[in-house]
């Protein structure tokens, strides 16, 4: 299968794709309630009390009963530093012989990459055990002073400590080669007590990849450590569980993030690597919901295999994205349509379009969810020609607060907004408010192409419009035809016009010329290819933007900007986007 046939030839052409029309609600609450916050809380109160101690105390073991392997390499750099006595992550760096656990003055994604010991596989991808040994016992030596006998928030979340269990199982050759017997002994002391912890807590962490986790979490120790069949009964029947609640029918992840699927794909397959390890079978449930999320992941890949960024989640390079699809075992090719996901792949020739194609997620399953509905992605081989501005997760620690909200907003992906306002609100405290609810969503196949029709209720409310898309990827894959229209609907009418935007953020080294009628311009992508945009119904000018990379690091890019209003009546925007070389 070749780099700029992702779908291959070979397929069938329509590739079980469901034709006809279908309309997409979102499910429950938009957040927590009151009852379920208050619950939550109440449970993380118990951590501390004389009680949940108690249970905590059981039988020390001596020894795992094996030791996985771990399927995945890491991140090369990053062991490189550590090696150098710096730990790193997402632009935030510490010295290790200055870290201290007990006073972490560091932001959330570098605590959970301390606190789950991930950096286990970057240490040892770089090192021999002799040369990461003395490195990795270190850090582990100060989590235990720190947290091993302190139940908290911070080090003994449920999800944390189910990541913990699989990376300090697959390397516990870097974290138990010290021959101080007590150093040992606490070590597979604080892996017994997180494992009673997680057989009470695991159900209790949000749906999605955290409560995944922790279940994960609950069967490793049931796999590998002393007299661990119950346990692991009971682990697979609670993993089966939050399978269910935490993956759509079509493999996809409740959170809409493609990011967080490769994480919960990466956590499957090291819990395979630990049934490998015993010369057991994973239990069904597992395998079968590998053989669903391989394929609606690479659904959301471009040609150059690499995924595209929804959600918050940066784009992730293909050569991550193929070490956890080969460790998962599962050899698929994409899913073009995944309804319950919401996203739709229209693939010809060497081109890829990604669609937005559902409301945000709801609050409950996910921090941070974005306002990006129909908004699409499009690539040309390697060639990334239009993106979402993406990251809002994966940018680096040292992005100002206000520009990485920012890249949650509408505006920062390639749609419609309405009177410079988000489809969906997005709240002071971060979460999703009013706006999108339902999406009307019409697909069909020709041999002239692919097209899809999609239109979303997050303007009615407010501004008395729907906004309709309508997209058809030719055959050939060298020409998009798109039109953007304002529908009215419902009671509400402002006085006047109503100012919209088009907004097409331009991949990364994408330059933009303008024509001199203001209806069109040329795109030269740093491959050489030559494409050409033109719009009628509004007025195009180009403007600056940014992309955040693979790295979390914030790259000026260009976009396309299609401005004009919407009168009472509605409003409709043609454009165009064809190969000219």
């Amino acid at each position: 299968m070749s780099l700029h046939d992702p779908d291959s030839a070979m397929l069938a052409p329509r590739d079980g794709i469901e034709e006809g029309k279908r309309l997409i609600r979102v499910g429950g609450d938009k957040g927590l309630s009151l009852a379920e916050r208050l619950s939550e809380r109440l449970h993380r109160l118990t951590w501390r009390t004389p009680l949940h101690d108690l249970r905590l105390k059981g039988r020390h073991p001596l020894k795992l009963m094996a030791v996985p392997d771990d399927p995945v390499p890491g991140d090369v750099e990053r062991g490189r530093a550590l090696l150098a006595g710096r730990l790193l992550y997402l632009g935030e760096e510490r010295a290790i012989d200055l870290l201290d656990p007990r006073r972490a003055d560091w932001g959330k994604p570098f605590a959970d990459h301390f606190q789950s010991f991930a950096w286990l596989r970057d240490l040892s991808t770089v090192a021999t055990r002799a040369q990461a040994a003395p490195v990795a016992e270190a850090l582990m030596a100060r989590w235990l002073h720190a947290h091993a006998d302190t139940v908290d928030q911070a080090a003994w979340r449920a999800d944390l400590w189910g990541r913990r269990v699989l990376f300090w199982t697959a390397h516990a050759p870097l974290i138990l080669s010290s021959t101080d017997i007590v150093y040992r002994s606490r070590v597979l002391n604080a892996l017994a007590r997180g494992g009673r912890h997680l057989d009470r807590y695991a159900d209790k962490a949000p749906p999605g990849t955290a409560r995944i986790a922790a279940w994960c979490g609950v069967v490793a120790c049931g796999l590998l450590l002393p007299e661990g069949e119950a346990r692991l009964r009971f682990g697979e029947a609670g993993l089966q569980r939050a399978l269910g609640v935490s993956l759509f029918e079509d493999g996809g992840s409740v959170s809409r993030s493609p990011a967080m699927l490769l994480q919960t794909i990466d956590l499957l397959a090291m819990l395979a690597a630990c049934y490998d390890a015993r010369r057991q079978d994973p239990a069904d449930a597992t395998t079968a919901a590998l053989a669903r999320m391989v394929p609606a992941l690479l659904g959301v890949a471009h040609g150059d295999r690499g995924l595209s960024g929804w959600q918050g989640g940066g784009p992730i390079s293909a050569e991550r994205v193929a070490a956890v699809v080969e460790a998962s075992g599962v050899r698929t090719r994409p899913l073009r349509q995944s309804r319950d996901w919401g996203y739709q792949r229209l693939a010809a020739g060497s081109a890829v379009l990604i669609v937005d194609a559902a409301p945000p997620p709801v609050a409950r399953v996910v921090e941070g969810g974005c306002a990006s509905t129909l908004a699409f992605e499009f690539s040309d081989g390697p060639a990334r020609i239009v993106v979402n501005c993406g990251g809002a997760r994966a940018a680096l620690a040292t992005l100002p607060p206000a520009l990485a909200e920012g890249l949650r907003t509408t505006a920062a992906h390639s749609t419609l907004t309405l009177a410079d306002s988000n489809s969906t609100a997005i709240l002071a405290d971060g979460t999703l408010g009013r706006g999108v609810g339902e999406v009307e969503l019409s697909r069909q196949e020709s041999e002239a192409g692919s097209r899809i029709e999609g239109a979303h209720d997050g303007y009615v409310r407010r501004f008395g419009f729907v906004h309709r898309r309508q997209l058809m990827l030719t055959a050939d894959g060298r020409e998009v035809r798109g039109e953007d229209a304002l529908l009215p609907r419902g009671r509400r009418r402002r006085a006047g016009a109503t100012a919209f935007a088009i907004r097409f953020h331009l991949g990364r080294g994408v330059a933009a010329e303008p024509t001199a009628d203001g209806q069109a311009a040329i795109l030269r992508t740093p491959e050489g290819g030559l494409w050409q945009f033109r719009c009628r119904g509004g007025a195009l000018l180009v403007d600056d933007s940014l992309w955040i990379d693979e790295g979390g690091r914030p790259v000026a890019t260009r976009q396309l900007v299609v401005t004009g209003e919407a009168a009472a009546g509605g409003a409709s925007i043609g454009w165009l986007l064809k190969r000219a070389r």
